[in-house]
């Protein structure tokens, strides 16, 4: 083997070493399947990551393409930074969210339609100028690509509550929604006018969490009342659940205490009437006793004096 084929051998080994190892400085994470609404929205979560430091943003370029598609071809990319290269039936439905320069490759498809289910798969290009000549670096990560489950009804609201109210006393209910698109949060309507609590989660790989949570005081008349709750989709399609809500009832002992109160109240008044009367006829048969002492001492009296005169008058 002469000294010309040696040294190209060599310098194919080295650059395929060099490949090889530029290929492992990029690494891609991005959702192997995630559920989409069609008609609604979904964010693929996607994120990059490399050992060259930080990048800046005007130095890469970023697309989304169907898996054994050709991305520079104009009709294989869902996705691209040369909006002149996304397939026509995807332009405007498609954007990268956060930046590129902050390893973000994750991707938002609006209006979602029934046959956009891929596999996608993302590659980013660097540009690089050396001698004022420029060059691109393109990593492709075909290894990790997204593949979109097809929803053709909205899902339904979780219901959680106690298992029965009780009169008087505060009541919660929740109710739960899960969804791909953190971009287009569902709203969740009850069919009860009064204060609610929303917050939204993420749960994982994509996969969001809305909820509402509903807080009141039952009363008698809401026994047996049905408790709805509506969630409406980006997109315009509503789901919802419900459930019949039980009131138990606090006992009420009117019946018995009101009429006992009465009575008590009756008898005390009737006792102090007696007494009053008791010791009013024996204030008067005190009187009467002492008006007869009186006249019997008068009478007394008038006797003695007339038995005195009868005794001294002369015969």
């Amino acid at each position: 083997m002469d000294k010309e084929a040696k040294f190209m051998i060599t310098c194919l080994i080295f650059a395929v070493i060099c490949s090889s190892a530029s290929s492992d400085e990029w690494k891609a994470t991005v959702v192997k399947s995630i559920d989409a609404l069609v008609g609604s929205c979904v964010v693929v979560p996607c994120s990059f990551s490399h050992t060259g430091g930080n990048l800046p943003s005007s130095r890469l370029r970023a697309m989304w393409h169907y898996k054994g598609k050709t991305p520079d071809t104009k009709g294989n990319n869902i996705f691209h930074s040369d909006t002149t290269l996304i397939k026509d039936n995807f332009k405007g439905r498609t954007k990268m969210l956060g930046e590129l320069g902050q390893n973000n490759c994750t991707l938002e498809i609006t209006e979602v339609k029934d046959h956009d289910n891929g596999p996608f798969c993302f590659r980013a290009e660097l540009v690089r100028t050396e001698n004022n000549d420029p060059t691109k670096d393109m990593f492709s990560f075909v290894e990790d690509c997204v593949e979109l489950n097809m929803l053709t009804e909205p899902p339904k609201p979780t219901l959680t509550q106690p298992m029965a109210a009780t009169q008087g006393e505060p009541y919660t209910a929740i109710c739960s929604v899960m969804h791909t698109c953190p971009t287009h949060v569902p709203t969740l309507q009850w069919n009860w006018k009064t204060e609610r609590i929303v917050y939204h989660r993420l749960i994982h790989s994509g996969n969001w969490e809305t909820l509402s949570i509903l807080t009141f005081i039952p009363e008698e008349k809401d026994d047996n009342r049905e408790l709805t709750c509506t969630a409406e989709f980006n997109g315009g399609q509503t789901s919802s659940s419900k459930f019949t809500l039980n009131v138990k009832r606090i006992e009420s002992y009117n019946h018995i205490i009101i009429p006992a109160v009465v009575g008590i109240g009756t008898a005390l008044l009737f006792g102090i009437f007696c007494i009053f009367m008791a010791k009013k006829y024996k204030n008067r048969i005190a009187e009467l006793q002492n008006q007869e002492g009186t006249m019997w001492n008068r009478l007394s009296r008038l006797s003695r004096s007339s038995l005195s005169d009868a005794s001294t008058s002369p015969t």
